[in-house]
């Protein structure tokens, strides 16, 4: 159960919400019960007052009682429309803080923490794990505390009227309570984890195959895709049955419980009646009363059952949250910089232990130089722009920047000095404009058609119809590679940050693609320090030394 307190512990910033909630929830259900128990009271007292004559009639106060009548059902209508709207308004507010909770421990994990994840798994945790932990409040937490409290009230009304009857209201909404909510809850445990393990599996396979569609086609794995999909469909059914199966008892339970307490009170009732303690109008009281009662009760076995699904469910957002980020924050914050040299001297850095990908590799780049880093893949460009980025810590040597250690920078700090251009410069699924505004959101349209002019991209733009609100499609779909590495390089334009990394930018660009592409970015190279990575020759020249990257050194070339 520490994952549940944990989970109840990130909820204490919403306590006012909750508790009103709670507190409106309890006062739903005591006015259902005065409205029942009056309502039984009320109409039997009036039939026996109709049948003692016209003298009884007359003495008899019909208008107090239906008075406290429609009170009890008009505050039943308000209460219930107040608490569905607070106990809604918390759970939308406990949403927005879970998800703005976990994309705080997630963000430190990225990249590196995290390339071992499922891309639709991620997906998964964020959006519906996250769904499922905020099912706890309303599904959990306000039906089991609005039932405790609610019982407790309402078994003090009857134990003045009859302590046996309120003995056995008491075991009836205990076993139904209780006892059947434990059962289903241990019956449900398994299925409930099966349901949040089976979705998340789906979900990775549905989105790895939509992403992957056409190499499946093209090599004929569709249909082993297809078969796994059904196995896991298969195995998610039976669990949802099973998960039905152990609702159904504990509504058959519940049924009996109430059924049997209802039995009991009427019994108690009676022979408290014919001893004298009770009216006649009293035992029909206590009969709607109990009945009522149930209300409190009715959803705790499915609050269980619930439960299952949700522990599952946070054991897999705590696992990730739980995780170290590979980068410690800085304690203070970097110094402001007047140069932006950047220096190198025996770094090691090594992935988990494993071998050295820098191994004593040194580099000096002064302010304004150009340095192009060359080298096969697997060589460690990669490791280099991870090591800049501050998204990998590096274990040995010296690295600082603009004179100023970089581990006194965070990954946020670097990346307001540097400016990347890399072969997968991500192209969200939205406007030319709102990716152009990532580099700068304070732009104006004149700076953004600017930059599409230096990136060479303004006649395109204005060929659209849309022209700046052209949506780019999932990955930039709807255009071409040279388009939206261009796009990157306007980004750049309107980032004139101090240093600027390009990482294989003209990867997978045709010979004359590439070589507009490189006359369009040689411009943007004025005054800025320039890492250039590739591992082709085109645009070295542009460069001022060249070095070759080889067993975890730079080896100077020119």
């Amino acid at each position: 159960m520490s994952d549940i307190w944990r989970l109840i512990r990130l909820t204490a910033p919403r306590k006012g919400w909750m508790l009103a909630g709670l507190g409106l929830a309890t006062l739903t259900l005591l006015a259902n019960f005065g409205l029942l128990a009056l309502s039984g009271w009320f109409l039997a007292a009036t039939a026996i007052a109709g049948l003692a004559g016209f003298a009884a009639q007359n003495a008899f106060n019909f208008f107090t009682p239906s008075a406290m009548v429609r009170f009890f059902a008009t505050l039943r209508v308000a209460s219930r429309y107040a608490e569905r709207l607070v106990t809604h308004e918390a759970t939308f507010r406990l949403l927005a803080d879970l998800r703005v909770w976990f994309y705080t421990r997630l963000e430190p994990l990225a990249p590196a923490a995290l390339q071992g994840q499922r891309s639709a798994d991620l997906l998964g945790r964020i959006v519906s794990d996250i769904d499922t932990l905020n099912l706890f409040y309303l599904r959990v937490f306000v039906p089991v505390l609005t039932a405790l409290a609610a019982a407790l009230l309402m078994a003090s009304f009857f134990a003045f009227f009859s302590v046996p009857a309120a003995l056995a209201l008491i075991l009836g909404l205990g076993l139904n309570g209780a006892l059947a909510p434990v059962l289903t809850a241990r019956l449900g445990a398994g299925p409930g984890a099966a349901i949040t393990r089976l979705n998340a599996g789906l979900r990775a396979e549905y989105v790895e195959a939509l992403q992957g569609m056409g190499e499946l086609l093209v090599s004929g794995a569709a249909p082993a895709m297809q078969a796994r999909a059904a196995a896991l469909n298969e195995e998610l059914a039976a669990a949802q049955a099973r998960l039905g199966g152990v609702a159904a008892l504990g509504a058959s339970l519940s049924g009996l419980a109430a059924n049997a307490t209802l039995l009991a009170v009427l019994v108690f009732g009676a022979r408290r009646f014919e001893a004298g303690g009770l009216g006649a109008a009293q035992v029909p009281m206590l009969l709607l009363g109990a009945m009522a009662a149930f209300e409190a009760t009715a959803p705790l076995p499915g609050a269980l059952n619930y439960l299952g699904q949700i522990k599952t469910a946070a054991r897999r957002i705590f696992a990730l949250a739980d995780q170290m980020p590979p980068i410690s924050p800085p304690a203070t914050a970097a110094p402001a910089l007047q140069r932006y040299d950047l220096e190198l001297a025996g770094v090691d850095l090594a992935y988990d232990g494993g071998r050295k990908v820098l191994d004593g590799f040194s580099l000096s780049l002064p302010q304004g130089r150009h340095v192009g880093i060359v080298g096969v893949s697997g060589s460690g460009k990669s490791t280099l722009i991870n090591l800049l980025l501050r998204f990998h810590e590096y274990q040995a040597g010296t690295a600082r920047f603009g004179g100023v250690d970089l581990r006194a920078f965070s990954s946020a700090q670097m990346a307001r000095h540097a400016t990347i251009i890399s072969q997968r410069s991500h192209l969200f699924h939205t406007s030319i404009r709102d990716n152009l505004l990532l580099a700068n959101g304070a732009a104006d349209e004149a700076a953004l058609w600017h930059a599409l002019e230096v990136a060479q991209l303004a006649d395109f733009v204005r060929g659209l119809a849309q022209g700046l609100d052209h949506l780019v499609g999932e990955g930039g779909a709807s255009l071409s590679g040279g388009q939206a590495r261009r796009i990157a390089l306007a980004r750049a334009v309107l980032k004139p940050a101090p240093l600027l990394i390009l990482d294989e930018p003209t990867e997978e660009l045709d010979v004359e693609t590439e070589r507009a592409f490189l006359a369009d970015l040689a411009p943007l190279l004025a005054g800025r320090s320039v890492l250039y990575i590739t591992h082709r020759p085109a645009g070295l020249a542009l460069m001022d030394e060249v070095y070759e990257l080889r067993d975890g050194k730079a080896l100077r070339q020119r």
